[in-house]
Parts: structure tokens; C-alpha cells; sequence
């Protein structure tokens, strides 16, 4: 068992200011598998006096050196990658292979990019008499999820960090350990003290500590819609920037033309990943009413082949849920949509019978989901798709838009141009066209109550920066063009 019980703060493993430890459980075997401090508002006054000490000289290197910076923290990762593999499948449970893979293999290449940005991005343009300058928005409080933890904290940092902001990170207390390993990396790579500040503790004390902090500039947040609206609550006492990626209710919209094996396929791959624990799985499925027996009957067969089982085990597609209270949240839901009257097709709410240890839910599938209904409307976040019938595309995109959310979907037709015509419809953040890969690089974010603000690529980037206008003599020579730094 891993005992963690200093914080980083201004360079250097310090211990907290109390004695509070908070344990992280094994998903897959139950066991306390660590513990770290439960931090508190001295330990974050200490991190944010810190990052507002470092900031000056941060954000005045040159945007190239910067970027030698976070190239240091890709390497450094990228030769711990097998210890953060097995650290996250314990934490989150995802099967090893894919965690290496996704978990890993991401937030990897997300420093990769910034790096690379950093030395590449437009920092100044000239417009008329006006020299356009971007600067970093300053000191920033990353607050991040537990279902893909190290990927959320690299989609932040390191942007924050190619931006010019330093930055003071509050993980998940559910999947923290990867952050620790992430802090010893970036020790070990040089940055100056006070640049990147690691915080242990929970939402109400910690996070809340930082989002009213007084010289904290922005928060950037990814978890529930509940908590995302407590921050904006918090955060707007001072007018802080707030960027939020928040809940999905995401729908796949299958056209008649549509090859339909292959829809539903895709569309059952996209809602089980990581057990559901995505905020962008496409858990609600619309198919034509006249092909709903074929569908359903797809959808099943593919789901018999999400084998259940011990993340490390080797052939497991689905290994279990973060915790014991969001099994029981998903059973619940379970519960709940067969009480509405939707058809069970495969699962249901009881334990796997040859995994009595372990966060396991089955994954599970229902027919003839009403629109309206609990499982239609709330996000699960859990193995479990609900099929919604429609009578023509008009039906379909009022229904996939009939939800609070809006941060992904997808589209399957015929052909690409059909499916981008309904796309553009969709009042959602991003949007897979036929199948369509995920794109690191490309913006991500939500509608509504999915959020507001984009992470990944050059968007990612943009949020952590202010837009300044220089005003000249039209004939300055301060006008011609130069280098920003």
C-alpha cells in the first residue's frame, strides 16, 4: 500500500498543515490500495501564495522555452508509463491494455502537443494601428475528475502551463495517485518553484478554498453539472474566468440509410467505454422505429461480448465502476428504468455472479426508452445505452437536442453529407460523423449545461489567455513586425 503524505507546494514535498489522510480504494478488489492528506484552506493559501510568487517570471519566459519545459514532462512520463498504467486500472478499473493505451498514452501526448504549440502558436498580430498581444490569464486552479485522470489534468495543465499560467492542481481525492506521479515528474524536470503546486482534499474544503481565492484568476473545472454549478456560484463573488466541462446526455442518431450493423456497433463501443465512466459516451441510441427489432437485437449480441472482469486479468473488456457509491447510483438507475416500463434487452441491476469483489455492474441495454423518461434524460454515467425510437429526422434531432445537455453525439447515414447535414443541427459540442475517430487535438467541450469553454488543440490553448491591444501612431515603427519575446 502506497503512503502518500506530503503535498507539492513551491517546488519541494511538504507535509500538510493537518493530520487528516483521505483512503483510495481498489475498484476491483475493494482494498484500501493508499492514502494521501486531506488537505485544507492553509494548504491551498500556501499553494496559490506560490503560484502568484511564480508567475511574473513564468510568464515572461519565452513561450519556446516553455515548450523545452513540457517536452522534459512527456519524456518523464513516457518512461513511468507502465507504473501509471497499473496505478490508474487500480484506481479507476479500466482494463490494463487500454488504460496504457488511453489513460496513458493521452495525457502524454497532450504535453507533446502544448510543447510543440508553445514554439508554434501566433502570439501577436498586428491589426491597423493596433499590435495585438496574448497573455496568460494568470494564476490557475485545475480542478479534475476521477474517471480519466491523468488525460483531464494534462488537458489542463499543460495548456495552462504553455499559456504562461502556473497552476495549482486539486485531483479527484477517488483517482489521485496518478497526480503524484505527474508532480515528481515535472520535479524532476526543472520547472521553477511554485510553477505547478499539487493539493489533496476534497470538493467542499479544498476546491471551494481555491475557487474563492482572491488571487486565483480562473478555475478550470471538469466533474458534475451540480458541482460545476456550485462553482460558477462561487467563483462569480470575483469575477473569476471560469472554464467548465461538465455532464453528456449524448445521442447517436441512426438514419434509415444508415448501415445499421455497424451504427449500432459503434454506437454500443462509444457508450461502454471505461465502463461508461465517459462524459461524452453515447448512451442514448435512436434508431427508425420501422428498424427497431433489428437494432435492438444487434445491440444486445454486441454487448454479450463485454466481457466483465478483473482489469489486470488480461481479456476483460469492462472492469468495474470507481466506487461503491456510484455502483449503486447505476444499479439504481437500472432499477429505475425498468420500473418506467422500458424493455430490459440484456443486464440488469444485479452483481455479476462470478465477481462477488469488485465495483461490477453488468452491462446493460433497454428497448423502447421513452424520451422523456429518467434513463433518457439524466446522465448514468455507467455501462448502460437506452434505444429511442423516432418516426422521421425531424423527430430525431428534437429528440437528441431534448436533453439539458449538449457535449457529444453522433450521426450514422448513408453518406457523410447527409450525416453532417443533421449534425450541424445537433446543439452539442462535438459530434462523430459515421464513426468518425476522436481527435485529441481538436476543440472539446459542451452546450448548455454541459459546460462552457473548450479543452485539447489550439482552443485549449486559448482559454488560458487574455487578449491585450497595443494602439500606435500609424506610422510607429512599432507596427513593423517583430518577435513577441
Amino acid at each position: 500500500m502506497q503512503q502518500r503524505d506530503k503535498l507539492y507546494i513551491n517546488g519541494q514535498w511538504v507535509a500538510p498543515s493537518g493530520p487528516k489522510t483521505i483512503d483510495v480504494i481498489n475498484a476491483s478488489t475493494e482494498e484500501v490500495m493508499a492514502t494521501i492528506p486531506e488537505g485544507d484552506e492553509k494548504d491551498a493559501d500556501a499553494a496559490v501564495a506560490a503560484a502568484r510568487a511564480a508567475f511574473d517570471s513564468w510568464s515572461a519566459l519565452p513561450p519556446a522555452t516553455r515548450g523545452d519545459c513540457l517536452a522534459r514532462i512527456k519524456e518523464g512520463l513516457k518512461a513511468r508509463s507502465e507504473e501509471l498504467a497499473q496505478v490508474i486500472s487500480g484506481e479507476v478499473g479500466m482494463p490494463l491494455k487500454l488504460s496504457a493505451a488511453i489513460q496513458v498514452g493521452s495525457p502524454i501526448a497532450n504535453f507533446g502537443y502544448y510543447a510543440k504549440l508553445a514554439r508554434e502558436f501566433t502570439w501577436e498580430e498586428v491589426t491597423g494601428n493596433s499590435r495585438i498581444v496574448r497573455e496568460p490569464v494568470g494564476v490557475v486552479a485545475c480542478i479534475t475528475p476521477w474517471n480519466y485522470p491523468l488525460h483531464q489534468i494534462a488537458a489542463k495543465v499543460a495548456a495552462a502551463l504553455a499559456a504562461g499560467c502556473t497552476v495549482v492542481l486539486k485531483p479527484s481525492e477517488v483517482a489521485p495517485l496518478n497526480a503524484f506521479v505527474l508532480a515528481e515528474v515535472i520535479d524532476a524536470a526543472g520547472l521553477p518553484p511554485g510553477v505547478f503546486n499539487l493539493v489533496t482534499g476534497t470538493g467542499p474544503v479544498i476546491g471551494e478554498a481555491l475557487v474563492r481565492h482572491p488571487e486565483v484568476d480562473m478555475v478550470s473545472f471538469t466533474g458534475s453539472t451540480r458541482a460545476g454549478k456550485r462553482i460558477s456560484e462561487v467563483a462569480a463573488a470575483g469575477v473569476k474566468r471560469v472554464a467548465l466541462e461538465l455532464g453528456g446526455k449524448s445521442a447517436a442518431v441512426i438514419l434509415d440509410d444508415a448501415d445499421l450493423a455497424a451504427a449500432v456497433k459503434g454506437t454500443v463501443n462509444a457508450c461502454f467505454l471505461n465502463s461508461g465512466q465517459t462524459c461524452s459516451a453515447h448512451t442514448r441510441m435512436l434508431v427508425p422505429e420501422s428498424r427497431y427489432a433489428e437494432a435492438a437485437k444487434l445491440a444486445a449480441e454486441a454487448a454479450q461480448k463485454f466481457t466483465v472482469g478483473d482489469p489486470f486479468g488480461g481479456s476483460a473488456k469492462l472492469g468495474p465502476l470507481i466506487s461503491e457509491a456510484q455502483r449503486e447510483r447505476v444499479r439504481g438507475y437500472i432499477r429505475t428504468g425498468m420500473e418506467e416500463g422500458a424493455e430490459l434487452l440484456c443486464g440488469g441491476p444485479d452483481a455479476p455472479a462470478d465477481l462477488p469483489k469488485g465495483y461490477y455492474v453488468k452491462p446493460t441495454i433497454f428497448g423502447r426508452v421513452r424520451p422523456d423518461s429518467t434513463i433518457a434524460q439524466e446522465e448514468i454515467f455507467g455501462p448502460v445505452l437506452s434505444i429511442i425510437t423516432y418516426r422521421d429526422e425531424e423527430e430525431a434531432v428534437r429528440i437528441a437536442n431534448g436533453t439539458p445537455y449538449g457535449l457529444a453525439g453522433g450521426v450514422w447515414a448513408g453518406s457523410d453529407e447527409r450525416a453532417q447535414k443533421v449534425a450541424r443541427r445537433l446543439r452539442t459540442g462535438q459530434v462523430d460523423i459515421n464513426g468518425g475517430a476522436y481527435n485529441l487535438f481538436a476543440p472539446f467541450g459542451g452546450y448548455k449545461q454541459s459546460g462552457h469553454g473548450r479543452e485539447m488543440g489550439v482552443h485549449g490553448l486559448e482559454e488560458f489567455l487574455e487578449t491585450k491591444s497595443l494602439q500606435f501612431r500609424p506610422d510607429a515603427p512599432s507596427l513593423a513586425p517583430t518577435a513577441p519575446y
